[in-house]
C-alpha cells in the first residue's frame, strides 16, 4: 500500500469526525495548556526567537554548570516573559500583544535582573528586606498569580492567595489552624530571596528536568515519532474484534510516554482511532472512556511519567531511575487492567471483527523507523550508565536529533536547507519548530512549578504540613486504613481544583507526613499521592481528558468519564496495596536498586500476582462480565474479590482467591444461553 493510499485512508477515517468536533477537543488541550496567541509577523519571529534561545539555553545548563541562584530565576524570567506574550489577559485580546503585556514580561525581566545581581547579600538580607526588595517581590508574587491566570484559570492563583492570606493572618485563625503570623517583608523574604520559595524545589525541576524533557518529547514529535508510533499500534494489533481496543492502549503507552500529557494524547488518539472503534461496535460514551483511559496511561508511563515524577525524585533526593523503577509494576498492571476491559468489550458486546487498511507490516515498519524506539529506550540506558537524569534526557535528545537524518522523511533539518538562502530555510525547518515547541509546551506546567512554590514556601514557614497531619491523623483515631481513604480522598479533593503538577506538590508538603508518621516509607506515601493526583485529571470538574473525547466522539461527558472510571479504577486499588502493608512496597519493587537487590524476589512475585488477580476480579465485576455475562450476586462477589486481593494480606488474599475461584467454577457449571451461543456461532 503506498504513502499516498495510506493518506486517503486516514483522511477518510478522520473525515467521519467532523472539523466541529475536533475543534471542541482542541479547546479542551487549551484548558489544560493555555488559549494562546497565534501571532503574525515580526511578533510571531520573535517569540519564537525567544523560545529557540530558552531551549538552547537550557539545554547548554544540561551540559554546563550554571549556579542554582542563577539558573532558577533565569528560568523563571523565560517563562513569564513568555507567558504574556504567547497567552493574552482575556479571550478578546487573542492574536496580538498589547501594550501592558509588553510591561508584564519587561517587569519579570527586571526583578530577576535585580535579584541575580545582588548575589549574595541579597540573599543575605532575607530576614530584613529592602524596600526596593519588597517592591520586587510583590511584583514577583503577582506576576506569578497573573501568569497562571492566563495558562489555567482562576482556581490556582486563587489557592496561591489563600496560603498567602494563611501566612499573614494566623494569629486571626482558630485552632488548631492558628500561628504567630508572618509581616509581608518576612514573606517576601522567603518567596523572593530564599531557594525555599518561588525558586524552590519545583522550579529547579522546572528548569532541570521537565524543560528538557518537553525538549526531548519536541524532537520526537517533529521527527515523526508520533506518525510511527501510531502506524506501528495499527499494524501490530489490527484485524481481530479486540484490535481496535488493543490499538488504543499499545498506541496510548507509545505516545504518552514521550509527550506525557493525558489530554493531548487522548486528542491526537482520538481524532484517528474513533472511526475504528465505531466500525467494530463501541458505542460513544465507552469508546470515549476507553481513549481518556488510555491518555491517562501517558501520564504514569515511564520513561516520562508528567512532570510529578521528576518532583517525586527531588523530594525524595533519590534517583530518577528510582522513581522509574517504582513505577515499572503499577504501569504493567495498569495497561493490563486495559488490556482486559478490551477483551471483556469484545464478548459482552458481540464486536465483530473490521479489517483496517495496514500502513506498511510490523517489520517493515520497524526496519525503517527502528531508531524512534531507540531514542526512548535511550534515556533508561544511559541512566544505567551512570549518567544524571539531566545529562540523559540531554543525550537523548542528541540522540533523537542525530538518528533523525537517517530519513530524509524524518530528518530535522533536511538537505534543502543549504540550497538557497540558508537561515530562511533553517527558520522554517523541522528543528527550529522542535526548538520552540519544546518551550512553549513548558509554560504551563513551569508557571505552575512558581505558583507551587509560593505554597511550600508557606507550608514550610508556618509548619502547616504537620499540623494538617495531625488533625488528619486525629480524626482517623491513628487507624493507618482511615488515615490512607482520608488522605487520598484530599488529594482527590485538591486534584479536582488543580492540575497534576500542582495537586502533588500541596498534597505532598500537607498530606505526606500523616501517612510517614504512621509509618508509611517516604517512597511509598508519595507514590501514593502521585497515583490519587493523577486520578483526578478524570474526575469531573476538571475532567479534561474524557471532556476531549467526549467531544470527538459526540458523546455525553458525564457519561464518558464514568467509562473511563469502570476502565481506570480496578488500577487505582493498587496505592492502597502499598501503603497498607509492607510486603505491598513489592509493587514498588523496594523503592530503590540498593533496596531491590536484597529483596525477598518471591514475596514481590506473590503481590504482584494477587494484584493482577484482584485486578481481573475487578475488571469482570465492573464490566458484569467473566467466562460470560454474570449474574448480580457473581458481579458482588467479584467485585469484593478485588478488594480483597487489594489489602496485600494472606488471609484477605485467600479470601479474594476463593471467591474468583468460585465464581468461575459456578460460570463453567452454568449451562450455556442460547444467545451466547448463537453470537459466538
Amino acid at each position: 500500500m503506498t504513502g499516498q493510499d495510506h493518506q486517503a485512508e486516514r483522511a477518510q477515517l478522520s473525515a467521519d469526525i467532523d472539523a466541529a468536533a475536533l475543534q471542541k477537543a482542541e479547546e479542551y488541550i487549551e484548558q489544560e495548556e493555555g488559549a494562546a496567541n497565534k501571532l503574525k509577523g515580526w511578533l510571531a519571529v520573535f517569540v519564537t526567537l525567544g523560545a529557540v534561545v530558552m531551549s538552547a539555553f537550557h539545554l547548554y545548563t544540561a551540559y554546563a554548570i550554571v549556579p542554582t541562584q542563577t539558573l532558577r530565576p533565569v528560568h523563571v524570567a523565560f517563562v513569564l516573559f513568555l507567558c504574556f506574550l504567547v497567552f493574552p489577559v482575556a479571550p478578546r485580546f487573542r492574536h496580538r500583544v498589547m501594550w501592558w503585556d509588553w510591561i508584564a514580561a519587561l517587569l519579570a525581566v527586571a526583578v530577576v535582573v535585580y535579584a541575580v545581581q545582588g548575589g549574595d547579600d541579597f540573599t543575605d538580607r532575607n530576614t530584613s528586606p529592602l524596600p526596593w526588595d519588597i517592591f520586587f517581590g510583590i511584583a514577583l508574587v503577582a506576576l506569578i498569580l497573573e501568569a497562571m491566570r492566563r495558562v489555567s484559570g482562576w482556581i490556582m492563583p486563587a489557592i496561591c492567595l489563600a496560603f498567602l492570606a494563611y501566612a499573614l493572618f494566623g494569629p486571626y485563625l482558630p485552632a488548631p489552624w492558628t500561628h504567630k503570623g508572618y509581616e509581608v517583608g518576612r514573606l517576601i523574604g522567603v518567596m523572593y530571596m530564599t531557594l525555599e520559595g518561588v525558586f524552590g524545589t519545583a522550579v529547579d525541576v522546572s528548569s532541570s528536568l521537565i524543560i528538557l524533557f518537553t525538549i526531548f518529547g519536541a524532537f520526537l514529535q517533529y521527527s515523526g515519532a508520533g506518525k510511527f508510533y501510531l502506524d506501528f499500534s495499527f499494524s501490530a494489533m489490527g484485524g481481530k474484534p479486540t484490535g481496535a481496543g488493543r490499538t488504543v492502549v499499545l498506541a496510548s503507552f507509545l505516545l504518552g510516554g514521550p509527550s506525557g500529557s493525558g489530554v493531548a494524547t487522548t486528542v491526537t488518539l482520538g481524532s484517528v482511532a474513533y472511526p475504528m472503534l465505531q466500525k467494530v461496535g463501541y458505542e460513544k460514551n465507552a469508546a470515549g472512556g476507553l481513549l481518556s483511559a488510555g491518555g491517562l496511561g501517558a501520564i504514569i508511563s515511564p520513561p516520562v511519567l508528567g512532570a510529578a515524577a521528576f518532583l517525586i525524585a527531588e523530594f525524595l533526593k533519590i534517583s530518577y531511575l528510582d522513581v522509574l523503577l517504582m513505577a515499572v509494576i503499577p504501569t504493567v498492571l495498569f495497561y493490563f487492567a486495559l488490556f482486559l476491559m478490551v477483551e471483556i468489550d469484545a464478548r459482552k458486546y458481540g464486536m465483530h471483527e473490521a479489517t483496517f487498511e495496514k500502513v506498511d507490516s510490523v517489520w517493515r515498519l520497524t526496519a525503517r523507523y527502528w531508531f524512534h524506539f531507540l531514542s526512548l529506550v535511550s534515556i533508561v540506558a544511559f541512566m544505567l550508565m551512570g549518567f544524571s537524569p539531566v545529562l540523559s534526557v540531554f543525550w537523548a535528545t542528541v540522540v533523537s536529533f542525530a538518528t533523525s537524518f537517517l530519513r530524509s522523511d524524518t530528518t530535522l533539518i533536511p538537505r534543502d536547507v543549504f540550497r538557497g538562502n540558508v537561515l530562511r530555510n533553517l527558520w522554517t525547518s523541522p528543528f527550529i519548530k522542535a526548538m520552540e515547541g519544546g518551550s512553549i509546551g513548558v509554560l504551563n506546567v513551569a508557571a505552575t512549578c512558581a505558583g507551587a512554590g509560593i505554597i511550600v514556601g508557606v507550608v514550610t514557614l508556618t509548619g502547616l504540613g504537620l499540623k494538617f497531619s495531625s488533625i488528619v491523623i486525629d480524626y482517623a483515631n491513628g487507624n493507618l486504613i482511615l488515615t490512607a481513604i482520608f488522605t487520598s480522598l484530599v488529594v482527590w479533593i485538591v486534584g479536582l481544583a488543580v492540575p497534576v503538577t500542582a495537586s502533588y506538590i500541596i498534597c505532598a508538603v500537607i498530606a505526606a507526613p500523616a501517612l510517614i508518621k504512621l509509618g508509611v516509607p517516604e517512597f511509598a506515601a508519595h507514590m501514593f499521592i502521585f497515583y490519587y493526583a493523577v486520578l483526578s485529571e478524570v474526575s469531573p470538574p476538571t475532567a479534561l481528558s474524557p471532556f476531549a473525547a467526549a467531544a470527538i466522539t459526540g458523546g455525553d461527558p458525564y457519561k464518558t468519564t464514568l467509562q473511563c472510571w469502570k476502565y481506570t479504577v480496578p488500577a487505582f486499588l493498587l496505592p492502597f496495596m502499598f501503603v497498607l502493608d509492607p510486603s505491598g512496597q513489592g509493587l514498588l519493587l523496594m523503592g530503590s536498586t540498593k533496596a531491590l537487590a536484597t529483596a525477598n524476589w518471591w514475596s514481590i512475585a506473590e503481590v504482584t500476582i494477587t494484584a493482577a488477580i484482584g485486578i481481573a476480579a475487578l475488571a469482570a465485576g465492573f464490566q458484569g462480565w467473566a467466562i460470560r455475562k454474570t449474574t448480580r450476586i457473581e458481579r458482588w462477589l467479584l467485585i469484593f474479590a478485588g478488594f480483597a486481593l487489594a489489602y496485600p494480606t494472606w488471609m484477605a488474599d485467600l479470601v479474594g482467591i476463593a471467591l474468583v475461584a468460585g465464581v468461575i467454577a459456578i460460570q463453567l457449571l452454568r449451562p450455556q444461553p442460547r444467545e451466547e451461543l448463537s453470537s459466538r456461532a
